[in-house]
């Protein structure tokens, strides 16, 4: 991953936050559930390519794309323009590789992180767009029908941009994008073929509950 553009881009919604805040709302205190699913999308092309290399005498077979995904946010500001949270999640996807069973592969895990918030006087109550960076344990697992499970644990890192337009004081509905970096293996008895990306572009909506901040010292919902 590239740190220096997620900074820039940190930095610039930081700078426009503070000019905005003005008769912006106080999201200080907040507590959201996002509850999400989409699409990742990853080409996978150096696991295919390495396949195919090694048997020159195959024909190719459709290369996937990716596959769905469920997410599921839990975040709390600690200030108007800071939010950390965690984000469960779980994406799918199969694979044909020629003279090979169907492959399964299944992703899931947790990434923890900050994500950087503003507030846009749009939509019915406004909308909250945010930049994050969050890392985090993802379990990538995968599977030749018939084969036993391979799994390998590593450590994920992602980058996130997306908003949040509330319909009402409480609910609203999300977009968010992340860029994940995780990898995974892919092996059946005897037989090695190598490690796939398991992170990907992933694009994701949804819809979003908020908990208004409450007088006191302890507000937050969880």
């Amino acid at each position: 991953m590239r740190p220096r553009p997620l900074l820039t881009l940190l930095a610039a919604l930081a700078a426009s936050t503070a000019f905005a805040q003005d008769g912006a709302p106080s999201l200080e205190g907040e507590g959201r559930i996002t509850i999400q699913g989409g699409w990742r999308y990853v080409s996978n092309s150096t696991f295919y390519n390495g396949y195919y290399s090694q048997r020159p005498q195959l024909e190719r077979a459709p290369q996937s794309h990716g596959g769905p995904l469920a997410v599921g946010s839990f975040a709390y500001s600690v200030t108007d323009l800071v939010e950390v949270g965690i984000d469960l999640f779980a994406t799918a996807e199969r694979m044909q590789l020629t003279g090979q069973p169907e492959l399964t592969i299944l992703n899931y895990g947790a990434l923890l992180g900050v994500r950087f918030q503003g507030w846009l006087n749009l939509g019915p109550e406004g909308t909250v767009p945010y930049l994050g960076l969050l890392t985090g344990p993802m379990l990538a697992s995968s599977t030749f029908k018939g084969q036993p499970v391979r799994e390998q644990l590593s450590q994920a890192w992602a980058g996130s941009a997306g908003a949040t337009m509330r319909l009402n004081p409480r609910w609203g509905i999300s977009l968010e994008y992340r860029l994940v970096f995780a990898r995974g293996a892919v092996a059946k008895p005897g037989e090695q073929f190598g490690t796939f990306n398991a992170g990907g572009s992933w694009l994701s909506v949804g819809v979003n509950y908020t908990f208004p901040s409450e007088p006191g010292p302890s507000r937050a919902p969880f």
